[in-house]
């Protein structure tokens, strides 16, 4: 064991962060390696949480290993081989792992030849609901906590918790292995696996709770797996799309925040500063998915909105009546309380707040979006800029309590304080 690095800190602390740090960049890679050696995926979720349970009891006195990677998949195979020995399958076990052994040395063509992608398509069987698909593998593939995944999807945590487990259930009942479904049976799972790729990158966008604006490990993952499934399937627009608005949003990363780490809001971005190359890359995506011929779907549309705001030269210069046409679009197709106030910002910019405001106060009224930020936040917004100042900083107040990154919390109190 490599002695400690932080003299004079809390080494327990200091042991979490190292994790936590290390998980965000590995952890991924070690599930899937993982669900390939036992073949179990829900097994191999179970195994490394127990493995890093381990980490964090022995590493603060013992310190850190060399390769913690190596060192939580090492003991999550320990506990893998106890749990089957519990199981009295130890044998068989062995004989299958022997199998898979035998079969390295004579290697096949790999249609997914990425682990983690390959873990993607495996935990979304389509013996899993969507729902359950992409929760699932929100956890064991994002690392996501179970709060954050009920924010993305807008539920209690309780009811996240138990959809991930009742998946595992489900995918051990009917004997899911860690295998690659044949390409034919790849469109079966590709509206689970492009919803997760998405999410993923959404909360790496704008990371729903902690100390930090962005997530920008994950959404990197995210778009590496997005780019590596378009190369895959070259002739679905969705896939293709999907690219194309993470590209066009991930131009725009390094102006998102301060060197502290701050947030820098869009009209406050340097624009020279965007990636250009990143832009041109979503819009040769975008119109390689429009080439196909078969309409804009959901991301289509969202990676068209994105395009609006990369080509604008400023924000009063940006197409917002394209936007909004764009989004009332998107909101026949997929709709969702989210998109609906999104829909309302851009109107606010179109035509003036009071409109806006109106949609706003009818959304509020449907209790969607109860418990989010999100609309006191953009209700208070369109409060300032009618002036109703004393409402405004109320409900900014009421945005940043209920704000889980602190951050984003940061620039409500300002706000709700007059700055």
């Amino acid at each position: 064991m490599a002695s400690m690095d932080w003299a004079g800190e809390d080494t327990a602390a200091a042991v979490r962060r190292r994790i936590d740090a290390m998980w965000r960049i590995d952890g991924a890679g070690i599930v899937a390696a993982l669900a390939r050696a036992t073949g179990d995926v829900g097994l191999a979720e179970d195994v490394a949480q127990e493995a890093v349970a381990e980490a964090l009891a022995q590493w603060p006195a013992e310190g850190v290993p060399r390769n913690p990677a190596a060192w939580l998949t090492a003991v999550a195979k320990r506990k893998a081989i106890d749990a089957w020995r519990r199981a009295e399958r130890l044998q068989d076990r062995y004989a299958d792992l022997g199998r898979s052994l035998e079969d390295v040395a004579e290697p096949e063509w790999d249609p997914l030849p990425d682990d983690v992608l390959k873990l993607v398509f495996v935990a979304c069987h389509p013996v899993l609901s969507r729902e359950a698909q992409v929760a699932l593998t929100l956890r064991i593939v994002g690392g996501l906590s179970t709060g954050e995944i009920a924010r993305l999807f807008l539920l209690p945590v309780a009811a996240v918790q138990q959809r991930i487990v009742r998946a595992k259930k489900t995918l051990a009942a009917a004997k899911v292995p860690f295998d690659v479904p044949e390409p034919n049976e790849w469109h079966d799972r590709l509206g689970g696996v492009l919803a997760v790729i998405y999410l993923l990158f959404t909360e790496g966008y704008a990371a729903s709770a902690g100390t930090s604006w962005m997530r920008q490990d994950l959404a990197s993952e995210s778009l590496r797996l997005g780019r590596l499934l378009s190369r895959l399937v070259p002739r679905e627009p969705e896939a293709l799309a999907l690219v194309a608005l993470m590209e066009f949003q991930a131009s725009r990363f390094r102006t998102r925040t301060r060197a502290d780490g701050s947030p820098i809001l869009l009209a406050d971005q340097d624009r020279t500063l965007w990636d250009r190359t990143q832009i041109e890359r979503g819009r040769a995506a975008l119109a390689q998915a429009d080439a196909l011929g078969r309409g804009r779907g959901n991301y289509a549309l969202q990676a068209a909105i994105a395009q609006c705001h990369t080509v604008a030269p400023s924000v009063e210069g940006t197409d917002w009546h394209r936007i909004v046409l764009l989004y009332e679009a998107l909101g026949r197709l997929a709709p969702s309380p989210v998109v609906e106030l999104n829909r309302a910002v851009a109107v606010s910019m179109a035509t003036g707040p009071a409109t806006a405001l109106e949609m706003v106060d009818r959304l509020a009224a449907t209790g969607a979006l109860r418990g989010s930020h999100l609309l006191p936040s953009v209700r208070a917004e369109l409060l300032s800029r009618l002036g109703r100042m004393k409402e405004a900083r109320t409900e900014f107040s009421v945005a940043a309590s209920l704000a889980h990154n602190d951050r984003e919390r940061e620039v409500l109190e300002r706000r709700a304080a007059g700055q």
